[in-house]
């Protein structure tokens, strides 16, 4: 887990045409995308389409990632910070808990971006596997040159699913979905792209990464 300091990030969305600003508290984030061997050790299961062990995991839903951010918790001891009924797609993130959780989107953003205020935190073939040099498949883990921050696959490889809902007025229950994968263009892959999907969604260039609170966050729905 790496910590990322407070700081400030102005989200946008090019479908609205809207921008907002937001404040972000320190936090922590793993240095990598969840691998298929951490996924396995926790959950006992290996869904990803290509196989091995520090592939990033893909094939997981948003209330998948969410499962594994309570297990893992149980698995360390620390209290979940999700209350989960899947039945009734409703899910609550205790503010207090200490445990393991998906970033929001202001944080995801604020900590790929490492204080660069650019479309990018370095040239794109350094930092990201994507259409134009992934060769048509998913890689390993910290191949390419991490941020500032010392964050590995911020952009390609795996789209990283965040808490938020991405507009419940138009989309019900869509989550956000942050970063770029294996297969996109280049211009999926900057630090400002939001994208979209249910929480049900699973397919091979989707994954996630965990962060950790260190402070007690404002109150959040």
């Amino acid at each position: 887990m790496v910590a990322i300091p407070s700081g400030q990030v102005t989200l946008s969305d090019r479908r609205t045409w809207r921008s907002w600003q937001v404040d972000v508290a320190s936090f922590q984030m793993a240095a990598f995308p969840v691998t298929q061997s951490w996924y396995a050790q926790v959950m006992g299961l290996r869904p990803s389409t290509a196989q091995g062990g520090r592939l990033p995991v893909e094939g997981v839903s948003w209330w998948d990632a969410a499962r594994f951010c309570n297990a893992l918790s149980r698995r360390e001891g620390l209290t979940p910070a999700y209350r989960l009924r899947t039945d009734a797609e409703v899910a609550e993130w205790d503010d207090l808990a200490d445990g393991y959780r998906l970033p929001t989107e202001a944080e995801w953003e604020h900590a790929c971006r490492a204080g660069t205020a650019g479309p990018r935190y370095g040239p794109l073939d350094e930092i990201c596997w994507y259409r134009g040099n992934a060769d048509g498949r998913i890689h390993a883990v910290g191949g390419k040159r991490p941020n500032a921050w010392g964050l590995y696959d911020m952009l390609g490889n795996v789209w990283d699913w965040c808490w938020d809902v991405y507009d419940a007025e138009v989309y019900g229950t869509y989550r956000v979905l942050r970063g770029g994968g294996w297969c996109d263009e280049h211009w999926s892959c900057r630090a400002s792209v939001r994208r979209r999907s249910h929480p049900t969604f699973r397919i091979d260039d989707v994954g996630f990464r965990v962060a950790r609170s260190v402070s007690s966050p404002s109150a959040r729905s």
